[in-house]
């Protein structure tokens, strides 16, 4: 990277040519120095420049992190304070607050102007939700698929892809498409909890499993309601963070904000999945750790998308179109015909999804 990107410093390349057409004798000599120094002076600003930008990146992934645990512990204990089932719970609070962070970030960027970072975050998180996440958690714990939850899940997780591929094939998103998705997910949301209701399977295991993991937070209301919208002001700063800085790092590094989107955004953003997912196969739970993954990339297409699109239409970046969306459809196939053909995910097809993320990673960097 060139000093030239900080404000007020040239391009060294000029610097020199400046020190080779000073005059002859003393004044050369001393107009050599002053160049020099002055290019020293715009590498060690520049230093700084970039140490602030990761700072800044650095910095808001922490506060999504932190903000996004708050939320769900203090939504999850309002919420049981008030006698909210815990399958509700689990379905709807838990799956809102560990997708609060690509929410937040994703109409941050599109209010922005960086529709590459909006539309990467949410194609790169489901990317790493199933080819890194789900494939570490497998490698850590072979995990069952439950036949029944699983064709309503897949069915809908399909969905999901095959309509995010239509939306960035048609290269725009709007208000109407925003407001399609959100009934889209409500309805689904009803149909879950309705069913599960009737016939509890390992669904309703996995939705009250994650929403009594989130509830060691206080019982009284208005402390557990304080803590939620704490959550929620603790995510905005850091979105606010983390865009601006991300941003910052793609014109500095001179690529584009739809790889900064897919890579360090998204995964940047799906730490609450990736935490939650591998605790839970630690913990030999790995009913858990599938639910929270497709749950959540359910959730990162209907309701991230959806509300963006909502709040600010979203232009879809051609790179997306004519690659990533493909590779999140694969990723998408693969999940269900490796759950599909045993009902299981084993250690070997962890390790599938693990090398297949680490070569999509490979290609990005090397176009970068």
């Amino acid at each position: 990277m060139r000093p030239n990107a900080v404000e007020g410093c040239g391009d060294p390349q000029n610097l020199l040519q400046a020190a080779n057409l000073t005059p002859p004798g003393i004044f050369a000599k001393f107009g050599g120095i002053l160049s020099l120094q002055s290019m020293g002076w715009c590498a060690r600003n520049w230093e700084i420049k970039r140490m602030e930008i990761w700072v800044s990146v650095g910095l808001g992934l922490v506060l999504l992190l932190v903000g996004g645990e708050l939320l769900v512990r203090g939504a999850v204990a309002s919420a049981t304070s008030l006698g909210v089932s815990p399958l509700l719970i689990g379905l709807t609070l838990v799956g809102f607050g560990t997708s609060t962070p690509e929410l937040v970030t994703s109409v941050t960027a599109a209010l922005n102007g960086s529709p590459g970072i909006a539309v990467g975050n949410v194609v790169g998180s489901n990317i790493a939700n199933i080819l890194f996440i789900l494939g570490l958690s497998a490698v850590i714990y072979p995990m069952a698929v439950n036949p029944k939850g699983f064709r309503r899940d897949a069915m809908m997780l399909s969905a999901a892809a095959l309509a995010c591929l239509g939306v960035v094939l048609a290269g725009r998103m709007g208000m109407l498409v925003g407001v399609a998705f959100l009934a889209s997910l409500l309805a689904y949301v009803v149909f879950v909890y309705l069913q599960e209701k009737r016939a509890p399977d390992e669904a309703a295991l996995v939705a009250e499993h994650r929403a009594q993991d989130a509830r060691g937070g206080p019982r009284q209301l208005a402390l557990s309601l304080a803590m939620a919208v704490g959550g929620i002001a603790i995510t905005i700063f850091g979105a606010r963070f983390l865009v601006d800085g991300s941003i910052a790092m793609a014109k500095g590094l001179g690529i584009s904000d739809t790889i900064i989107g897919l890579t360090i955004v998204a995964v940047g953003t799906s730490m609450p999945e990736l935490v939650t997912s591998v605790m839970a196969a630690l913990r030999k739970h790995a009913d858990v750790a599938y639910g929270n993954i497709v749950g959540s990339s359910i959730f990162n297409v209907f309701f991230i998308l959806g509300t963006t699109s909502i709040i600010e239409p979203i232009d879809i970046p051609p790179q997306i179109a004519s690659f990533d969306i493909w590779v999140m459809l694969g990723a998408t196939g693969l999940l269900v015909y490796f759950a599909r053909s045993g009902a299981t995910l084993q250690r070997w097809e962890g390790w599938i999804f693990l090398t297949s993320y680490a070569a999509y990673t490979g290609y990005l960097i090397s176009i970068a």
